[in-house]
């Protein structure tokens, strides 16, 4: 299971999702590189049935945990914007970047 959060993304507002996969944890806007829709099929669910990769409920398009590159489907050549994360005393934290921001109160 994935965990989502609300941020602003381009002056819009949008989710994003953080992950633990092999024992890391990984951050990414909630968008498809193929159609901007968002991933989950379910709220957190991000992984196909095997848990190897990230899918897109809509178009099946496949992503690698890791790095967030196109691994199959619609997808091909692109990949999920990245968000830092960091974990540090069992907490997790974001990095807001020059697209993606806090969410707007």
């Amino acid at each position: 299971m994935g965990v989502r959060f609300p941020v602003t993304a381009g002056g819009e507002d949008a989710t994003a999702f953080v992950i633990r996969h092999g024992g890391k944890v990984y951050a990414y806007l909630n968008r498809c590189a193929h159609v901007p829709i968002e991933l989950d099929w379910a709220p957190g669910e991000f992984f196909e049935s095997s848990k190897m990769y990230l899918m897109c409920s809509t178009h099946g398009a496949v992503y690698i945990p890791s790095t967030g590159q196109c691994a199959g489907g619609p997808c091909r050549g692109g990949r999920l914007r990245p968000i830092g994360v960091t974990e540090r005393d069992e907490a997790l934290y974001w990095q807001p970047d020059e697209f993606v921001r806090p969410a707007r109160a």
